[in-house]
């Protein structure tokens, strides 16, 4: 089994806020996803996210509707 130490530096989970491209705009599946999630949770559709801060808003509202939750990762790859 791998530990933390193996995947730094690696493209598997990195921290939205070190993206090189996370000022970018969010990606269309961003937005769809995203767009699917606030509807769900009830909550306001925010357009001009980045591609970094839509990222954590998705993990955000996963969390809180149960979505992505067991699906063995495929979720928020870093860009």
């Amino acid at each position: 089994m791998s530990d933390d130490s193996e995947l730094r530096g690696s493209n598997t989970e990195k921290d939205p806020a070190e993206w090189v491209t996370g000022d970018e705009p969010m990606t269309g599946a961003q937005r769809s996803y995203l767009q699917t999630l606030c509807q769900e949770a009830g909550e306001d559709f925010d357009e001009n996210l980045s591609k970094a801060d839509a990222s954590r808003r998705i993990d955000e509202l996963q969390a809180r509707t149960g979505r992505g939750q067991g699906s063995g990762g495929g979720g928020n790859a870093a860009a």
